[in-house]
């Protein structure tokens, strides 16, 4: 009798163990991901009407061969981060079919804000719905590993954000009344205090250990940079002083919630600086070109015809390791690496205060 229920037991946990491989290792760390294109893995491919999508090729030539949905002719930083985290390539929400979701879920969308008005509704997963699906994805996770084992999950799980720069762009680009209620204190206050909204939804769902990625230097995007004729096609300093506003506020944001939620853990990455350097030093990073895109049209390639998009007619570099940009606002692969690798083990100059591989043996 012993002999068999011992059986019956074994037989139990090697079923557990097929349905669910990596959720019962002690070491075993998700990752969710929220935020815009800079890390999208193809959520907008099944959106409708979607602000803008990466389908379609040269879109994903460089690793993948073929277009995912990301924006970049290969992987994207959350990619190499599950990577060093021993994780399969995180699926978006949105992809039909049955996933690890223990692993973790990409909710990201292209073109997403903080704000749900950055974005006509309906065109993109703005940061609120993209609560909404991962309460979604919660329930699941409960629904087959029971309340007990899904909180223990969801405290040890990295929750990744990068999201705001569609906030500061679009009133400049395609929607300019969005500032026109608002001083700049007031504006970027409304990005940052949805944002820890949501942050603070996450916390009250278990999780503890949250990574920001500050927004760049937005205003000498390739795209920001042909957009602005007054300038003579310099950087767009207008944008750019939003970036630097954000990202002041949401350090101090992150101060105050260590100080307010017990156990919250962060990491905070100076995109800014590290984009800027490269964008100035483009040669020192192993980069030919630091302000030309790869993929696209008008001046630095910073109309947003890759691909056909918007335009006919488009340039393609041959090597897209050669550039910083792959499109007027999305970077290549080999850009995305180096960020990533910064993120992954950087010093405490970049990211603070831990870097993700101290973060996720926390």
């Amino acid at each position: 009798m012993e002999n068999s229920r011992s059986g019956f037991y074994f037989l139990v946990l090697c079923c557990a163990s097929l349905l669910f491989p990596t959720c019962c290792s002690s070491k075993h760390i998700p990752l969710f991901i929220f935020g815009d294109s800079f890390f999208e893995a193809g959520n907008n491919n099944y959106i409708r009407n979607a602000t803008g999508r990466a389908n379609f090729w040269p879109y994903g030539e460089t690793f993948f061969k073929y277009p995912t949905g990301r924006f970049s002719d290969g992987r994207v930083i959350p990619d190499f981060i599950a990577e060093y985290a021993k994780l399969p390539f995180i699926p978006p929400y949105l992809q039909p079919g049955n996933h690890q979701i223990t692993d973790g879920v990409n909710f990201a969308s292209g073109g997403a804000g903080a704000l749900a008005q950055t974005r006509p509704a309906g065109s993109v997963i703005d940061l609120k719905t993209q609560a909404i699906y991962f309460k979604n994805v919660e329930r699941q996770i409960s629904q087959k590993l029971g309340d007990t084992e899904t909180k223990k999950l969801l405290s040890k799980a990295i929750y990744m954000f990068n999201i705001g720069s569609n906030d500061y762009v679009a009133p400049f680009t395609t929607n300019s009344s969005l500032l026109q209620a608002y001083s700049r204190k007031e504006y970027v206050g409304m990005v940052i205090g949805n944002t820890t909204t949501v942050i603070k939804e996450i916390y009250r769902n278990g999780g503890r250990k949250f990574v920001f990625v500050s927004t760049g230097p937005l205003g000498c995007l390739p795209y920001l940079r042909a957009s602005n004729k007054n300038g003579t096609r310099g950087c767009m300093d207008e944008v750019t002083l939003f970036s630097k506003l954000h990202n002041s506020a949401l350090i101090e944001a992150l101060k105050e919630l260590q100080t307010q939620l017990r156990g919250f853990k962060y990491s905070y990455f100076d995109f800014y600086t590290s984009l800027s350097e490269r964008i100035k030093h483009h040669s020192k990073y192993g980069f030919e070109k630091g302000k030309v895109a790869c993929c696209g049209s008008g001046p630095y390639r910073g109309i947003l015809s890759c691909g056909g998009r918007g335009a006919e007619e488009y340039q393609l570099c041959d090597n897209p390791s050669d550039y910083l940009f792959f499109d007027g606002g999305h970077l290549t692969e080999k850009a995305n690496n180096q960020l990533a690798k910064l993120m992954w083990s950087g010093n405490s100059t970049v990211i603070w205060p831990y870097n993700l591989k101290t973060l996720f043996q926390e």
